[in-house]
């Protein structure tokens, strides 16, 4: 198992702390770094900033925004990415969700898995350089009866085929992301649910395309705090989760509420949900059950850390990224050094 790290979104008041961040991770061998985007920073601009100043860590877009960009552009970008940055690029992708799509995009949030299936598929026949043609639902390439022609890209990318990474929570997004892309990025992954909640459908989307999870990069973005106190470490992670769980999406189409539901938690994803959106974000992060947030996390002391990095391999787990606690650059570099005591003391490095 391999680790990676999730600097989140560019402008959220860490911005040089991060290049710091990216750079000791490098040092230290991470596999690869990504960043964010929503209706902020964007991430391509952040992974070349970041690819200039490293050597060998990869850099990894989770996610490139589907209604952000046409699938076309998306091919542009991730191909001058892999160049600029030597062959270290991954493409990771997602629908993102109702309020940003159509509040921030204007793009009707619609048939996300046929939008995100065609999109991957011109994304790859770009990349290809093959002369751009496609006839689909969302997309049609060169538009009819104009002065359009089939292009191919110019630019080179260093390796043949970049990866391509899902964004999936749900059990058909998990199931089609096995059987059109490269690995998943995945939230609130618990190792103990694994099989039921994400490695059977990614697995059921593998044999769809003839393969099986061998090669298959499995991507679970995990917060990491350090201590003693694993119940207090928890409690930093309540807004976190109450965030997710109770605010993102809409009351209908809240990706993260149903997984939690999935998770055995129903009845408490719903009050946290009933409080979030009625303006109790305080009421809503004291709902979230201490056990969701320790089944999701990397908690406690390096030991204790170590045996759940454990538990997270042994689920299938094949890129572990962290997102590191802490107010500080120095607890933020402590924090990834610990990741890589308790890996090795799990015998899991490569």
């Amino acid at each position: 198992m391999r680790l990676g790290i999730n600097l989140g979104y560019w402008g959220a008041g860490m911005d040089a702390d991060n290049l710091a961040v990216a750079r000791e991770a490098d040092r230290l061998g991470y596999s690869v770094c990504w960043a964010a985007e929503a209706y902020g920073s964007d991430a391509a601009t952040v992974l070349a900033w970041v690819a200039a100043q490293t050597e060998r860590i990869d850099i990894g877009s989770a996610i490139f925004q589907i209604p952000a960009r046409t699938p076309a552009m998306t091919a542009m970008t991730a191909a001058t990415l892999d160049t600029l940055s030597g062959g270290r690029f991954r493409l990771g992708l997602g629908v993102s969700g109702p309020q940003v799509s159509e509040g921030w995009y204007g793009v009707k949030f619609d048939k996300p898995l046929a939008r995100t299936r065609e999109y991957v598929e011109i994304v790859r026949r770009a990349m290809s350089r093959e002369r751009l043609v496609h006839e689909g639902e969302h997309w049609t390439l060169p538009l009819p009866g104009g002065p359009g022609k089939p292009l191919k890209l110019t630019v080179h990318p260093v390796r043949e085929r970049v990866p391509v990474y899902i964004a999936a929570i749900g059990p058909k997004n998990l199931e089609q992301t096995g059987e059109i892309a490269d690995g998943a990025l995945l939230l609130f992954f618990a190792p103990e649910q694994a099989e039921e909640t994400t490695l059977a459908p990614l697995r059921a989307g593998r044999e769809k395309a003839g393969k099986t999870l061998e090669g298959f990069d499995v991507v679970p973005t995990v917060p990491m705090a350090i201590g003693d106190d694993v119940s207090g470490l928890a409690d930093m992670f309540r807004p976190y989760t109450a965030l997710y769980v109770g605010g993102m999406g809409s009351r209908k189409q809240n990706f993260y509420n149903r997984l939690a539901a999935r998770m055995g938690y129903e009845k408490e994803a719903a009050e946290i949900q009933d409080k979030y959106l009625a303006g109790d974000k305080d009421g809503a992060a004291a709902a979230v059950p201490r056990e969701l947030i320790d089944s999701t996390s990397l908690l406690g002391p390096m030991e204790r850390i170590s045996d759940r990095m454990q538990a997270y391999a042994q689920a299938g787990v094949t890129t572990l990224t962290i997102t590191p606690a802490g107010f500080t650059l120095d607890e933020r570099i402590a924090a990834l050094r610990t990741g890589v005591e308790a890996l090795e003391r799990a015998g899991l490095a490569e």
